[in-house]
């Protein structure tokens, strides 16, 4: 029975590349690494909401929140959150999180951080054990899932039919199974694979493929809505209802729609540190989904302009959508790539042009074509706006005095267009304006959540995809969209770079980067400070790199969220620079 308990349980082990594990030894020591690598495995303990305070307020939401889930029953599963009982390396982590679990006395509470008061916690559980009905030579049918749905599911999603891999025969509709999932293991050419072929049967012995590595991934029991055949015959739908989790955390899917946004604490306090106040001009760069967006501009009243940017067409999108949902309007958003942000006007025409620094000597210039904002959006005028306005009015006069000729192909694509309808683009519900980018120092705040390792997101079961060139190769990446974002912000103005990731070379080795080349950015305080310290030193890599990280004393302007500490978040950094005088 002791082996069967071992086996039917949750206890991941998260593998990462030796090379990138070595290196993060060096940087947190092998006791506190391997607490990060713990934690990253599972679920955080409590849901974080953020109200939306122009629609409603925090004791509204959380009377609202208790008799929904008083009427759906779910407040039975959850029990009373107690953050880890470790010592954490800065006090600041031990006191919020005090302070913080003793305010809770409820599975929904306020948070007591001042200045948050409009975020609400709601608590889960986990994790727990579960029984899976197994008798000796009889193990419980079983279905097998991928590893980004396991992280789903543990999320608190259900189990749908393209995330599952495997299952046991004869499995029929309404079966009660126990969902395990199958993580990339070592394969023979160095590299990671699954090893096993989607419709596999799984027999629950020892010749199963996967049968050792299932091991203590079991995440949780459910029911089959689906047959096996109609599992693998089905392309989408929900293939097990999860009844029994190993983590119970609550589903916040279309509840209270406009008035709350699901939103890890770091990302909400992210939009604090950049201040925002009413009437300034503020840029997003890499805006997507648009949680920090949405956070900024309810922090101005939507009284404003936010510009949120974002190189896909879908992702600006759904910026919109967000934006519409919770009834903003001070927000623009914008298609365009984070490196090609920096919009110049040329001093020897009346028009503008753009750039992207592909390096500090070599400038590609192309002709501008930004579009006006959306509906909905703000119309405040600016400088940057207005070149582009008049370049595109100079190229409209030029094209008007033309003989315009329609080809074939266009006559086509036209009568097409008349008989299916508009396309996704020219959908009456919006589009996504496309924009070269902006003058410098247009901008009195610029945010810059950068794309990265997302190494601390949770819950996560395997890491070895990251090695030490990709982990450089993100530095080098964020490199450049901040050598972008530091011309966008005006001389006292203020700039925000912040990251889901554990990785101090995406983190402390830009702050650090960014002091040596840009001699008029200096770190500033940041308020609420509730994340602990940065890593003071450097780190020499076995081919001699040598990266440097922060200096002592600069540690403490910045914020670091450890998923180990006491607040039990996700892994994540910021940092706040204010801009001087770039005459100098």
């Amino acid at each position: 029975m002791d082996a069967s308990s071992e086996r039917y349980s949750y206890n991941p082990i998260l593998r990462w590349n030796p090379e990138v594990e070595d290196y993060f030894i060096k940087a947190y020591g092998s006791l506190h690494f391997a607490q990060i690598s713990q934690a990253l495995t599972r679920p955080s303990c409590y849901s974080c909401i953020r109200v939306n305070t122009l629609k409603s307020t925090s004791d509204a939401v959380i009377e609202k929140l208790q008799k929904i889930m008083s009427n759906s029953g779910s407040e039975n599963d959850v029990e009373d959150v107690n953050f880890k009982g470790t010592t954490t390396s800065h006090s600041i982590d031990s006191d919020m999180a005090e302070k913080e679990s003793s305010s809770r006395n409820g599975s929904i509470s306020k948070c007591q951080i001042p200045g948050l008061e409009y975020v609400v916690f709601v608590k889960g559980s986990g994790p727990h054990a579960i029984d899976y009905g197994y008798v000796p030579d009889k193990p419980p049918k079983e279905v097998l899932v991928s590893r980004k749905c396991a992280e789903a599911v543990l999320r608190g999603a259900q189990v749908y039919v393209p995330g599952v891999m495997a299952c046991s025969s004869h499995v029929e509709e309404g079966d009660i199974v126990a969902v395990s999932v199958a993580v990339e293991q070592p394969a023979p050419d160095g590299g990671w694979g699954l090893g096993i072929t989607r419709g596999t049967v799984l027999q629950g012995v020892e010749t199963d493929p996967f049968y050792f590595e299932r091991n203590g991934l079991y995440i949780g029991q459910g029911k089959t809505v689906l047959s096996r055949a109609g599992i693998f015959r089905a392309s989408q739908g929900i293939a097990v209802d999860m009844n029994n989790r190993v983590f119970k955390l609550p589903s916040f899917y279309d509840v209270l729609e406009g008035e709350i946004f699901l939103q890890n604490l770091p990302s909400i306090v992210t939009a604090h540190a950049l201040d925002p106040q009413k009437g300034e001009r503020i840029l997003d760069m890499c805006a997507a989904p648009g949680g920090k967006t949405t956070a900024i501009a309810i922090l101005m009243k939507d009284e404003g302009e936010v510009i949120a940017a974002d190189r896909s067409h879908n992702k600006v999108m759904d910026i919109q959508k967000l934006a519409a949902e919770l009834g903003l309007t001070c927000i623009t958003t914008y298609k365009l790539d984070a490196l090609k942000s920096v919009c110049r006007r040329n001093e020897s025409k009346d028009m503008t042009t753009c750039c992207s620094n592909k390096d500090d000597n070599n400038i590609v210039i192309q002709s501008s074509d930004l579009r006006p904002p959306v509906n909905g959006s703000s119309s405040n005028t600016t400088p940057g706006l207005n070149a582009d306005k008049n370049c595109k009015e100079n190229v409209s006069n030029d094209k008007a005095n033309e003989r315009t000729y329609v080809s074939k192909a266009d006559i086509r694509k036209n009568m097409r267009r008349m008989r299916n309808g508009p396309g996704r683009n020219q959908n009456l519900g919006g589009r996504a304006e496309n924009s070269k980018g902006f003058l410098p120092n247009s901008f009195d705040r610029v945010l810059l959540d950068a794309p990265c390792s997302a190494l601390g997101l949770r819950p996560r079961l395997f890491a070895g995809e990251e090695t030490i060139e990709t982990l450089r190769n993100h530095g080098k990446y964020q490199r450049r969209m901040f050598d972008q974002a530091v011309q966008l912000v005006r001389p006292g103005g203020v700039l925000v770079y912040s990251t889901c990731t554990i990785n101090p070379g995406e983190n402390e080795a830009l702050v650090r980067y960014a002091l040596d080349k840009y001699k008029f950015l200096s770190l500033a305080p940041q308020h609420p400070r509730i994340g602990g310290p940065g890593l003071v030193g450097s780190c020499q890599f076995p081919d001699g790199y040598v990266e440097e990280w922060l200096r002592p004393g600069e540690e403490e302007l910045v914020q670091r969220f450890d998923p180990w500490s006491p607040l039990d978040t996700i892994g994540f950094f910021i940092a706040k620079f204010v801009v001087g005088s770039k005459d100098t």
